[in-house]
């Protein structure tokens, strides 16, 4: 083993900081040195982008600041390139291009709203990209609720839901149509679906379910029937793209650009790379694992002590997740959570209403406690393993 194993960490998202954190102390007598890279110094709390647009100011948490005294080197910059016969990444910085040399590199570049895939997205809708963008969009429909204007807020899943309610709450002279080509809360069961719905009435959201979306114009969007939903904004929600990055290095990719990993979260074609959160293709027995905080943490987590472990000359053992719950923000007031089997699957039990809002801030809130927690001890980041579903992938390998 090398004096200094050098591991960068390319993204400090939800999974690249936690990833980055509990490297450090687990391999702060290994003599490796831990480097994250991310466009930004403030750490931008994704699934709260909803939040901000309807007019909600959040905390400004800096990325070095939660990163004091653990060791780890935050570089401000944009990955540009990925040499996996070097083992260097080419960094885009405020003062000019870098190279960083690395042993080891965890790959948690993230994902984002895809606006390529429809006529029209990309030019006339707002998105959650950012929160730069997300402000901006905050002042237009404010402005919009003054004059009682309409948005239509396009795709019925988790973001939009959350979107949705989250922007007729907050402003209640804005006319909300809710626009999705399958039933928003596919994955609730019928009494979970009928609370979210519920929310919809008295919040007088509109519905537009069952409807395609072929084109979004600037004064609406068109239906694959030829239909026009007139609306003075649209927000787009549905479809998730990844940096071409890792595709562009020659790293194995699945057909959405995915980084292919084995049972212990590695690339496939290049095992010293390690890929975690949205942009990693990680599968368990019964079946992919789709991006969301609940799993990414503990991807992180694992990925970390997975490291760790190798650094020090030991085994490690498959990765095993499963899901447990489905929390859903239907404003500040209301929440509703579907509690899950290990493949995301409805369960028979569910909260709604204010007890659903404390659970879901307790248990599924920001991630922060668990960041500085775990630079002074070992946090657990998972409820749940899959029981018998992932323990019958490990028997089968």
């Amino acid at each position: 083993m090398k004096s200094e194993h050098r591991i960068v960490v390319l993204g400090a998202g939800y999974t690249g900081l936690l990833c980055a954190i509990r490297l450090a102390r687990r391999t702060r007598r290994t003599g490796a040195r831990v480097t994250l890279v991310n466009p930004t110094p403030r750490f931008t709390e994704r699934l709260r982008m909803h939040q901000v647009v309807a007019g909600q100011e959040l905390a400004d948490h800096q990325i070095p600041e939660l990163l004091d005294g653990t060791g780890v080197v935050f570089v401000r910059g944009t990955a540009a390139a990925i040499d996996t016969e070097h083992r260097t990444v080419a960094v885009d910085t405020p003062d000019g291009p870098a190279v960083l040399a690395y042993d080891s590199l965890v790959y948690a570049l993230g994902s984002s709203t895809d606006t390529s895939t429809v006529p029209g997205a990309e030019e006339h809708a707002h998105t959650l990209n950012s929160p730069l963008a997300a402000r901006h969009f905050a002042q237009r429909l404010a402005e919009l609720a003054r004059t009682g204007g309409t948005l239509n807020v396009c795709g019925g899943g988790l973001t939009g839901v959350e979107a949705a309610t989250e922007i007729a709450e907050s402003h209640p002279g804005l006319r909300v149509t809710l626009i999705s080509r399958s039933e928003p809360g596919p994955l609730m069961n019928t009494k979970a679906r009928a609370h979210l719905y519920a929310a919809f009435e008295r919040l007088g959201i509109t519905l537009r379910v069952g409807s395609t979306i072929s084109k979004v114009l600037p004064g609406g969007v068109e239906l694959a029937d030829g239909a026009l939903v007139a609306a003075d904004a649209c927000l787009w929600t549905t479809g998730v793209r990844v940096p071409a990055l890792a595709a562009d290095a020659g790293i194995a990719v699945d057909e959405r650009g995915l980084v292919l990993v084995d049972a212990t979260l590695r690339s496939t074609s290049h095992p010293q790379i390690h890929a975690i959160g949205d942009a990693a293709a990680v599968r368990q027995a019964w079946g992919p694992v789709h991006g969301t905080c609940q799993s990414g943490l503990p991807v992180a987590a694992y990925t970390a002590d997975a490291l760790a472990r190798r650094l020090r000359g030991k085994s490690v053992k498959p990765f095993r997740f499963g899901y447990f719950h489905q929390p859903v923000s239907l404003g500040r007031r209301d929440a509703v959570i579907q509690f899950t089997h290990a493949d995301d699957t409805p369960r028979r039990w569910f909260i709604g209403g204010r007890a659903a809002v404390a659970y879901k801030e307790a248990i599924s809130g920001s991630p922060l406690k668990m960041y500085r927690l775990s630079k002074r001890v070992f946090v657990s980041a998972s409820l749940s393993k899959g029981g018998r579903a992932t323990r019958a992938e490990r028997s089968a390998r």
